[in-house]
Parts: structure tokens; sequence; C-alpha cells
């Protein structure tokens, strides 16, 4: 199939569900919304293409900095010359300064506004599709879509902050807009709805149009979300369901797991993709130059990123690998030099002036900071781990190997040992953590499995003994307040705060 790539139109500021009596309400012929937009299929086609839009910019921003940077696997590199501490090394740090449940980094409200931007945008569409007639199929697709994303938003949500305000439909204005916060077993509740009802509605990936969520995307969301709630049964009836689809399967190498700047998009293991292109329609992201060590030469960066124009870059350092990940990579596992690189920095105040970065992101381009390889969300690796995962909590240890054993067979290791229950549960642990690292996988497996403070307790006092092995120059160290945050959830974020009663 030809791949499309998804173009994203932006509707109108803020479109509100208009006045529950359609007769007295008179709309200028000018003025476009909701009231008069949704009048075909074509117009929902946009509605949803801009539900997908927000989350461009939090996985080029954000998403990492508190879902990868928050955790043992990637680290802040200090630039000392940057004088006072930041708030993007406040979460790496585990640092985030947080009163009565409430918090003033910018990471926080950037991430919990792109979300909610997602589930107005998806509230429009459900409210109003089934208003209008069009191809039953189609509507029905288009209408899985906005449910799937409300529900993968949300997701993110209570993951981040455990209970959020639960908006269902429009908001009509400042009175209605504040919204008291749900429980997590709401949410969860609501999350569970609107994923089955999206697999009912969506294509499967042999039809549905490229970088569209499919039934296949909804099943996995649903199987993550009973994954966290511990319903293994379940989760493993779902996940079965998609290895038997013949939909999917593990691309051969490993590097082909993710795409290039402009092939190998959406492929055969991919199950949800954040689209990018490179180029000035501004669909592009750059998310290897937020990674990249600094300072940089453009001699020194031109390798990386194989641009025309490279030029130097001063920055912070942002999601350096730390030395913890790289020890977690098995001797002969070939993922390790696909997804890790290393580069010497001549500027660097760092001793050995040598870091890792991020590699499998670091693909060929045309243009500075302008970069068109898609972020892998969820891939049948995942399906397969998480398929162990279920099996083995269920009591069957021997059956979730042959599930762990594909995954660890295409890195080039040799089949797992465990055979127990617990030693299984281990390596399934371990296996995610270096099959999906850098994925914003690493800090949800520690929420979810409980071990936040055994393991980033164990992490933060590394850093604290060593931290010139986690790239601190000569004399200096983390600050004070380093790792003394390790709750599960993060603080919401003040300015929201400021607009509620409830929070």
């Amino acid at each position: 199939m030809k791949t499309k790539y998804i173009a994203v139109w932006m509707l109108a500021a803020g479109l509100m569900a208009g006045c529950g009596d359609k007769f007295l309400t008179v709309n200028p012929e000018t003025a476009l919304s909701s009231n008069n937009f949704f009048t075909s299929e074509s117009d929902f086609k946009q509605a949803v293409n801009a539900t997908y839009e927000p989350f461009r910019q939090m996985y080029n921003e954000r998403a990492w900095v508190l879902e990868e940077m928050h955790s043992d696997n990637t680290y802040y590199a200090r630039n000392v010359l940057y004088g006072a501490v930041d708030p993007t090394e406040n979460v790496a740090d585990f640092a985030v300064p947080t009163a009565n449940g409430i918090t003033a980094n910018d990471n926080v409200l950037v991430q919990y506004r792109l979300n909610y931007r997602v589930i107005a945008r998806a509230n429009q569409v459900i409210a109003l599709i089934d208003g209008i007639d069009f191809d039953a199929k189609s509507k029905a697709n288009l209408k899985g879509q906005a449910q799937f994303l409300r529900a993968f938003a949300y997701f993110d949500l209570v993951r981040l902050f455990g209970k959020v305000p639960l908006h269902l439909v429009p908001a009509t204005g400042r009175d209605d807009a504040p919204q008291p916060l749900a429980t997590t077993e709401a949410i969860y509740d609501q999350i569970e709805k609107d994923a089955k009802d999206a697999i009912a509605g969506l294509y499967d990936k042999s039809v549905q149009e490229a970088g569209r969520v499919t039934s296949g995307t909804a099943r996995l969301l649903l199987a993550n979300l009973y994954i966290t709630q511990k319903k293994w049964g379940n989760a493993e009836t779902l996940l079965k369901e998609i290895v038997t689809s013949g939909q999917y399967s593990l691309m051969p190498d490993y590097n082909d797991a993710f795409s290039f700047t402009g092939s190998n998009k959406n492929n055969k293991e991919s199950l949800f993709e954040i689209q990018y292109m490179e180029g000035s329609a501004g669909y592009n992201g750059n998310q290897i130059y937020r990674f990249i060590p600094s300072p940089i030469t453009a001699a020194e960066i031109a390798p990386i990123t194989g641009t025309a124009n490279p030029q130097q870059t001063s920055q912070e350092s942002n999601n350096i690998p730390t030395p913890d990940l790289i020890a977690a990579y098995e001797t002969g596992d070939k993922r390790k030099d696909i997804s890790i690189g290393y580069v010497t920095l001549s500027g660097s105040a760092v001793e050995n002036k040598t870091y890792p970065y991020i590699k499998k992101y670091a693909r060929p381009h045309a243009i500075h900071q302008n970069t068109g390889q898609n972020w892998p969300v969820y891939r049948y690796a995942e399906v397969l781990l998480f398929l162990a995962e279920a099996l083995n909590e269920g009591g069957k240890p021997a059956d979730a190997a042959t599930y762990l054993n594909q995954v660890r067979t295409r890195a080039g290791l040799a089949a797992s040992k465990a055979s127990s229950q617990a030693d299984m549960r281990e390596a399934i642990f371990k296996e995610r953590r270096v099959e999906l690292a850098f994925e914003n996988k690493r800090w949800f497996d520690l929420t979810r499995t409980g071990r936040v403070k055994e393991i980033i307790g164990a992490y933060g006092a590394k850093v604290k003994a060593n931290p010139a092995a986690y790239y601190f120059p000569k004399g200096a160290v983390p600050p004070p307040n380093a790792f003394t945050v390790l709750d599960d959830y993060y603080g919401l974020p003040a300015v929201e705060a400021a607009l509620t009663p409830h929070f």
C-alpha cells in the first residue's frame, strides 16, 4: 500500500457544542463553528486528523522527558555554564517541586494540556458524528479513531497523575469547563469502554490508511490497560487475537523496526506511530537534536545527522543513555549498537569528553533541525512481551518463554534460561528495558510493577556517589534535593489548578 500521510487541518479554535435548540440558534454564514462545520464525511475526516495533531508536539517535546528521562534509562547531562537548574533537569533528578499535589513544572503543564486538546477534539467528533448521514463503515472507523485517541490520552493522563478530570462531552462555556477529579478506577472504566467501542468500529491494518490507528492498535491499548490492572487473562485473550490476526510481525532486523525520515514508516511491526514529515509544511520533528550531547561542533554533529548544512549546538543535553542501561545489554545483543552510539565532544567540560547518545533515532536527513522519522508508540515486539508477561503471571512460564524468545532471537541472543515464574518475571522486565529503550516505556514499567523506590532509590545513590560517571564535569554534583521525590505520580499543573476549584 502506498503510504499516505495524515494531513492535519486545524479546526476553528475552540469549537464548541451549540445550543440544544437549533431552531433558535442562528449563526452568521461566514462564521465557522460546530453548528455549521460538520456537514459531511470530509468534515469529520478533517476533525479526526486534527485530533491526532497534538501528539506531534507531545512526542517531540515532552513525553520523553516525563516518561523516559524520569527513569534510570536516561539522564540529563548537566551543562554548568547554564547556571540555574531548569524544569527538565528537575524531572531527570526526581526533584520536581510539588506541594499539596500541585507543581509548576512546565513539562507537566504542557503534557497535560496537549492530552486534553486531544480529548476535546475527540469529544467533538464523538458527540456529533452520528447526526450526519454517510457511509456506515467509514463513520464507524472515524468514530473509532476518536474513541481510541480519547482513551489513549486518558491512559497517559491517569498513569502520570492518578486522578484527573473526566471530560466526555464538549464544554459549552466557562461554567461547565471545570470538572472534579475522577477516581483512577472511573478513568480506567472509561478507557476500557472507549477501547472496546474502538475495536468494534476500526478497520484492521490491511485496509486502514497508513498512519491511522487500527482495530489491532485498540486491542493493544486495552491489553495495556489490563496489564496495568493485572487482569492477566483479559490481556492474554486480546494479545493472542493480535498475534493470530496475521496483520503484524517482527521486522527481521531490529534497525528496521524504526522508520527513516522518508521511508519504512508504519511497517509490519508497527501498531501505532506518531507521524512526522521532513520539510517546510510544519509536520517535521527534531527529537534527535534534543537528544544530541552538547556543546557539539558542526564537524562532530555531521556524521550523526547526515545533513548538508551541519551546525554547532550549545544547549543542555537531554535523554543521555545511562551507564545502567548500557550495562543491561547482554554480550552479543545486536540492539545495543543499533540503539546507542558514542560521540566525542572537543568542547565538553566532562573529563573524557565522550558521551553516549540515542542512535536509533539518528536517521540521515537533509535539513538541520528538521527530521521526518516517525515515533514508535506501539510495536509488535511489545505485543509479544506483554503476552509473555500475561502468560507468566497466569502461571504459565513455559508458554511465556515462547514469546519472550521470539524477541531475543531477533536480537541475536540465546533462549532465556528462566523457568520459574519469579525468574521469568524478572527476565521479561529486563527484556522490556532493552527492547523498548527510549520509547517512553520505562517509567510506566516502574510504576505499574511497584518498583520506583527500589530501583530509582538505588540508581539515585549511584549518581550521587559517582557524578562523573553520569556526565557531570569535574567538581559538579547533583543538586541537594536530587532523588528526593520518588512518587508514582506527578503533581497536577499549578496553572490549571488556578482555573478550577476542584484541585
